[in-house]
């Protein structure tokens, strides 16, 4: 393999080609705008996932117009009012009751939010770091200088023009809907957080959430959901103060509240609704929730600088020189958020005494990948220690750029930076298989992923996922039926582009939030000139 550098090449354009013993590259583009439009593109995917609202097409593209799911319109149940699983429905063909008898006599309007993946479910586990991840990049923005090119009227959405960012309207649909999923006082787990809203069981393909006919229930509370409300309500509050006090207060008040509940409740954990005969819905089951709690934590201190959260950040098993460790060659992940609280830890300004010493954790954790990255043929920072890929291999290879990215805003070493625009080649087409993960970018992208209304592979009439979204990736377990020809090829060999591959080509607004937040950093790099030295 050859790598050639364009590192003295300044002349802006489109179309470029390199010719060599009578062989063609794909053609490519010159400029410092380059990623300008992914920024947009993938931002502009979380309002294709909208539930409770119509999507325009003036909005989201020409044939990707569809009327609102889950608005209590026949055939929907809708969400409006939802109920709880009734007792026994989530029972095994072993007897096992996965919820141990919990029901509630109640019902939410939980309205709104995005729809996780290719599905119908909701979650607030995969909902929280997609969030976190939205204001994030934000957040680094306006420390950085480029919040402008995120502002009102930046995006395709609905709520242009009202004065707030766009991208914080895009994250507030999701808190909102985050919001209803409290369990109501006077019930017996009174101010957790339901752990997701679903169908009772899977529709099939091609099906637009306004046609769904299956009834909707809430699931159990969980102390992971509780926790995520509790760190993105807390980061939000920040990031809404200066836009809106009201809903900031509010957010805030609720970031509290969930943490005292999940204080209360330590370890009621979601189980594994996969082995349910037909479950519905993705399980989301998590074993670990000090991760999620070292999180909310974070957010709090951050938000509210008060002893309490930093005195539990300092008791966490994830602590700098705790047990646990918060960095992992894999990658983070909506049930790994040790690493996410650490570069928030690292970046957003504070008065904890050792920040000092959890930005230098950061910069160590981008050497090891650095070191990692310099072991692989096509230059991508992801070398999962069993060298198998995971599920959502792309969104677990796009988190690490994440960390690259921190690192390099803390010390203005541009072989950080360097790294990140290695890495995320990758993802754009060095790769074994030559192709873009990436819908609408590079010469050979995916388009099939896996998703009940952008299902073209299957209907015609219905369009490709937009562009701007993200596939998951290798799956070395090849988990569905149209992957499970590829098991036990190599890693980056176990991909196919079918709409029913949902185990390897699935999209999911976690991986969609990691690629977000990567071309947000990548764009503000402008022209790729040598950065300053970073202070503090």
């Amino acid at each position: 393999m050859h790598t050639l550098h364009l590192d003295d090449v300044h002349e802006p354009g489109a179309g470029y080609v390199l010719e060599a013993d009578g062989a063609t590259s794909d053609p490519f583009a010159i400029g410092g705008d380059l990623w300008d439009g992914l920024r947009v593109d993938s931002l502009v995917v979380f309002y294709g996932q909208r539930s409770g609202i119509p999507i325009e097409e003036d909005l989201l593209g020409a044939g990707y117009g569809r009327a609102a799911g889950h608005v209590d319109v026949a055939p929907n149940g809708g969400d409006g009012d939802v109920a709880c699983l009734p007792a026994g429905h989530a029972t095994t063909a072993a007897g096992v009751d996965l919820y141990e008898g919990w029901t509630g006599g109640y019902a939410l309007d939980v309205t709104g939010g995005w729809y996780d993946a290719g599905d119908q479910g909701k979650y607030v586990v995969n909902g929280g770091i997609a969030v976190a991840q939205l204001l994030g990049l934000y957040e680094r923005a306006l420390r950085t200088g480029t919040a402008g090119a995120l502002g009102d009227g930046s995006l395709r959405v609905p709520e242009s023009g009202d004065g707030v960012p766009d991208v914080l309207s895009e994250a507030r649909w999701e808190l909102e809907w985050m919001l209803r999923m409290v369990v109501p006082e006077g019930e017996p787990l009174a101010g957790l957080v339901h752990h997701k809203v679903s169908d009772e069981r899977w529709v099939p393909l091609p099906m637009l959430p306004a046609d769904d006919p299956q009834p909707r229930f809430l699931h159990r509370p969980s102390t992971a959901a509780t926790l995520n409300l509790a760190a993105v309500a807390a980061q939000g509050s920040r990031l809404f103060a200066p836009h809106d006090a009201a809903f900031a207060d509010r957010l805030l008040a609720a970031a509290r509240a969930a943490y005292d509940a999940a204080q209360a409740h330590p370890v009621l954990l979601a189980p594994d609704t996969n082995t349910l005969e037909n479950a519905g819905s993705g399980p989301y089951d998590d074993t670990d929730v000090d991760d999620d709690r070292l999180w909310a934590a974070t957010e709090l201190y951050l938000s509210t600088g008060e002893d309490r959260y930093a005195a539990d950040l300092r008791a966490n098993p994830y602590r700098l020189g705790g047990t646990a460790p918060a960095f992992r060659p894999e990658g983070f992940d909506w049930n790994h958020v040790a690493a996410w609280a650490r570069l928030q830890l690292a970046t957003v300004d504070s008065a904890l005494p050792e920040r000092a010493l959890v930005r230098a954790s950061v910069v160590d954790a981008a050497d090891a990948l650095v070191e990692a990255q310099a072991t692989q043929p096509f230059g991508h920072p992801y070398v999962p220690t069993s060298g198998r890929y995971d599920w959502g291999s792309n969104g677990l290879l796009l988190n690490n750029l994440a960390v690259l990215a921190a690192a390099h805003e803390i010390t203005g070493d541009d072989r950080y930076r360097d790294a990140v625009l290695g890495g995320v080649d990758y993802v754009f087409g060095r790769n074994a298989l030559g192709v873009s993960y990436v819908t609408g970018y590079g010469t050979r992208d995916v388009r099939n992923q896996h998703s009940r209304w952008y299902a073209h592979q299957l209907d015609p009439a219905l369009p490709h996922p937009p562009r701007g979204t993200v596939s998951g990736g290798p799956n070395s377990d090849c988990p569905d039926p149209v992957s499970a020809a590829l098991a036990g090829s190599p890693a980056q060999c176990c991909f196919v582009d079918d709409v029913g591959a949902y185990g390897v080509n699935e999209m999911t607004i976690n991986w969609n939030s990691a690629l977000a937040w990567v071309a947000a950093y990548l764009a503000g790099l402008g022209d790729g000139r040598p950065s300053p030295a970073a202070e503090g």
